[in-house]
Order: structure tokens, then C-alpha cells, then sequence
């Protein structure tokens, strides 16, 4: 046969397709479909070498409707052919040959004794076949590609034409190089998660209170970003998320607190106003018992005023016990707290000692909450640093710019937001993924012992709130409530 014009063409379209495929399913199955249609062939086999035997990978036969492998499933009832110089596939393996056997039933230089069975099993009847082994340029084995009972116009089974044997060996040439090149992708991404994942426990040992956040917001990012996909196909959004996308999405959700990594504890695990300061101020109400009967015993204060500060300082405890936990605190106790921030004992000698420290009335009057104005400037900082911290990082161009969406989740799109007050003009999308899913967790998460889970239906109208303010995208609250309701269905 001769070759037109035509169909080098072809070869070279098909060629730079397989150059453009990233996903290594579709690159294997491309090989195998458009070595078939060169050769106008009725079956093949994709093996690839892996621990010194040829698996099975993808496997078709036209005239049985038989096609096993192609989305990736596992072909797992059959046994991995070992690297036997009897087996046609692991002769050409080994000595990196093209082999080509015009009529299996004549030929005796192999052991066709497995196909046979498996043709009995099937009913189908191998005759011809061209066994090409796949290397990379870097001479190494990535597998072989088996091709059976090539025809002619009419179907007629006939032996495979001598040149096809270079023309499938530069395709398989050129497709075992770009599947060394996704091996070597899938590689550094491996390497990549690994580091998030590391970088993500690391954070989660610190904090026992938000140690799942993380990963919810990742799981919420996803889930809205399924759902704008879904939205894309019924034509009611422009925006659709391929694999690669949501991959980089997760990840930003993933890093998005990498930066609380080097918040202080005691600022991170505050899980009320006073933390573990509570008990000083117990300690101090002991001493404050004792000195008041002190001053009784001496004759300072008479048995009934020492009883009345006795309730006092009970009563007193028990209230700072009760704001100390409180998510709120209304004007009325603020001004109790002010009040007694301003109580103090006196000794004789005119040691004085106040019923609460500079600092504990700072921390009691916090209004939301359980941090401090100046604790709060340092917690919102973990922005900054994760930025910092994931510029340190070398992202190839393709995931460089996880560390935008990342470190930009705390903006809002009326500029209130921080650290760099970004608007609406400045946000991507992603970003403003990641917001909605981490105010949302905030809202409804339920191991935060400072305040209690909001129910997904009222944490969902504070998310439309604050839509309605300008703060965040009314669109993705939309969407994640319908997400969300999907997903219980």
C-alpha cells in the first residue's frame, strides 16, 4: 500500500492532539483509537509496564462492542502478562521490536496458547497481529501497544502492511513521551498536595478548635464549583470549572489559613474572653475572701460588712464566669464590668489589690467574641502571612495563582474587607468561592466552644445579608444553597 498526502496529514494531526491531551486516560485511549483507525483494525490491547509485567490497561474489539479500560476502570480479571520471551507482547517488550505475524494460526515462534483461550471463551478468532513497543525518549519501557486482525475495505481479515510498523512507532513514540511528560506532571502534583497536606496538618495540630475548618472549606469550594459547572451546562452561568480548575480551587481552599501557622497560640485558642486566665481571677477572688476576713478579725469592717462582701464577691465570680463565655455583651454588663474593673482591696499598709487586672477588664469588655482589638489586628494578620509564607513556595505558572485566591479571602467586594481592602473589579471568582465557603463553616461550625453552630437556614440569610450589604456575591450564596440542598437529597 502507499501512503497519500492525506494521510500524513492525519498522522501529524492525530500527533499533535496527543501533544495537547492532559489527562493520561484519554492520551492512553487516543493511542489506542488512532493507532486502530490507521491500521483499519477490529481489536487492540493497551499494556503498561509496571513492576516487571505488562498490565493490562485498555482493551477494544469493535465487532464484540467490547471496550474495557477507556474511563480509567481497572481491568482486574486479567492476570498481568509476565516478561516471558514465549509471549509475543513481552518479546517485543524486551527486545524493544516491532513484531508483526501475519496468521497466528501458522505461526509457531510463540506461545499463543493464552489468546487461544480466550478466543474459545469469546468466540472470536485472533488472526493477524502488529505488537509495537511504547518508549519515551529517554529510552525507557512505558508499554506496548497490541494490535489484532487488521482488515480491508470489505472486513476481511487480513495480515497488517510493513508500513505501518514505523508509521505506529513514531505515534507510539511521540504518545509514550507525552505520557511520560503527565506521569511527571501527576508526579509534581503528587509532590505538591503532599506539601499542602503537610503544611495543613501542621496548622491543624496547633488549634484544636477549627482543626476540620480547612477541610470543610475545601469541601464547600468544590461543591460550588460542581455546581456552577452544572449551572454552565443548563446555559444559566458563562463560567465552568474543568478538572484543573477545581484542583487549583481546592488547594487555595486548602492554604487559604496557612498563615495562622504563626498566630500565638494564646491568641489562636482563645476559647473565651479570659481563656485559661480564669482561674487567676478565682485564685484572686480566694485571696480577696481572705482578706476581707482579715480585716474582720482585726476589727477593719464589722461581721455584717464582711458577709455583704462575701455575697458581693460570689456574686461577682459567677457574673464574670457568665460574660466569659457569652458570644455578646450588651451595654448593661459592659458597664458592670467597667464598674468592676474599678473595685479593689486595701490593706493596712496600702497594698492594694484589684479585683481585676488592666488587662482581664480589657478582655471581659470585649463586645463579640473573644479576642481583643489589638488580639484581633493579630489574628487578621494570618492574611498577610500566608501570603508571605506561600510566596516563599515555588508554584509553576500554573498554579501561582492559588496564592492570590488564597491570601485574598478575608476582601470583600465593597473594599471593607482585608488586608489590602480589594473591590469587586480586583476579585476572581475563586476568590469569591472561597469567601462564601469560609464565612459559611464559621457560621455552622459546631467545634467552636466560644459560640454555638448557626443552622444552615440562618446562616444562609446572614451570607444574604451581608449580599445585600455589597459585601460578598448574592449569586454563590444562591448557588451554594442550592448545592447544599442538592446534596442532602
Amino acid at each position: 500500500m502507499c501512503f497519500t498526502y492525506n494521510d500524513f496529514k492525519k498522522i501529524l494531526n492525530i500527533g499533535i492532539g496527543l501533544t495537547t491531551e492532559k489527562n493520561q486516560n484519554r492520551l492512553l485511549t487516543a493511542i489506542l483509537e488512532n493507532a486502530m483507525e490507521i491500521t483499519n483494525c477490529d481489536a487492540s490491547t493497551l499494556y503498561l509496564y509496571e513492576n516487571n509485567c505488562l498490565n493490562f490497561k485498555i482493551m477494544k474489539t469493535l465487532s464484540m462492542g467490547v471496550s474495557r479500560g477507556t474511563d480509567g476502570e481497572f481491568i482486574d480479571d486479567m492476570p498481568p502478562v509476565p516478561m516471558d520471551e514465549q509471549n509475543i507482547c513481552s518479546y517485543a517488550a524486551i527486545h524493544r521490536e516491532i513484531v508483526n505475524v501475519p496468521d497466528v494460526d501458522n505461526s509457531g515462534r510463540f506461545d499463543f496458547s493464552g489468546p487461544k483461550r480466550y478466543d474459545a471463551l469469546t468466540g472470536y478468532h485472533t488472526r493477524s497481529q502488529l505488537v509495537i513497543p511504547l518508549e519515551n525518549n529517554e529510552n525507557e519501557l512505558i508499554g506496548v501497544l497490541q494490535l489484532i486482525n487488521a482488515m480491508d475495505l470489505d472486513g476481511t481479515v487480513i495480515p497488517f502492511d510493513e508500513q505501518y510498523d514505523i508509521i505506529i512507532r513514531s505515534l507510539g513514540s511521540m504518545a509514550a513521551i507525552e505520557l511520560t511528560n503527565l506521569l511527571h506532571m501527576e508526579e509534581m502534583k503528587a509532590q505538591l498536595y503532599s506539601f499542602v497536606e503537610a503544611l495543613t496538618m501542621a496548622l491543624d495540630e496547633r488549634t484544636p478548635y477549627n482543626a476540620s475548618h480547612t477541610e470543610h472549606v475545601e469541601k464547600y469550594a468544590g461543591l460550588l464549583a460542581d455546581h456552577i459547572s452544572k449551572m454552565y451546562e443548563e446555559g444559566k452561568s458563562t463560567e465552568f470549572f474543568d478538572q484543573d480548575r477545581k484542583e487549583k480551587l481546592q488547594l487555595a481552599a486548602l492554604l487559604h489559613d496557612i498563615g495562622k501557622i504563626t498566630i500565638p497560640r494564646g491568641v489562636m485558642n482563645r476559647a473565651t474572653r479570659l481563656d485559661r486566665d480564669i482561674c487567676m481571677v478565682d485564685m484572686r477572688f480566694e485571696l480577696l475572701k481572705s482578706l476581707y476576713e482579715t480585716d474582720m478579725l482585726r476589727g477593719r469592717i464589722s461581721q455584717k460588712e464582711y458577709e455583704r462582701l462575701q455575697e458581693e464577691l460570689d456574686s461577682e465570680l459567677a457574673f464574670i464566669h457568665k460574660i466569659d463565655g457569652a458570644p455578646f455583651l450588651n451595654d448593661e454588663n459592659y458597664e458592670h464590668v467597667c464598674r468592676l474593673a474599678r473595685k479593689y482591696h486595701q490593706k493596712e499598709d496600702g497594698t492594694v489589690t484589684k479585683y481585676l487586672t488592666e488587662q482581664e477588664a480589657e478582655h471581659l469588655s470585649i463586645r463579640r467574641g473573644t479576642l481583643s482589638l489589638e488580639e484581633r489586628k493579630e489574628m487578621e494578620n494570618h492574611v498577610v502571612m500566608t501570603d508571605k509564607i506561600l510566596h516563599k513556595v515555588r508554584f509553576n505558572k500554573n498554579y501561582r495563582i492559588i496564592m492570590k485566591w488564597a491570601s485574598s479571602h478575608h476582601e470583600f467586594l465593597d473594599g471593607s474587607g482585608y488586608p489590602r481592602h480589594l473591590t469587586e473589579e480586583s476579585l476572581d471568582l475563586e476568590t469569591r468561592i472561597l469567601t462564601v465557603a469560609d464565612i459559611y463553616d464559621a457560621l455552622t461550625a459546631t467545634d467552636r466552644p466560644y459560640k454555638k453552630p448557626v443552622p444552615k437556614e440562618k446562616a444562609l440569610d446572614i451570607l444574604r445579608s451581608m449580599a445585600e450589604e455589597g459585601k460578598i456575591d448574592r449569586q454563590l450564596v444562591e448557588w451554594l444553597a442550592e448545592a447544599l440542598e442538592s446534596q442532602e437529597e
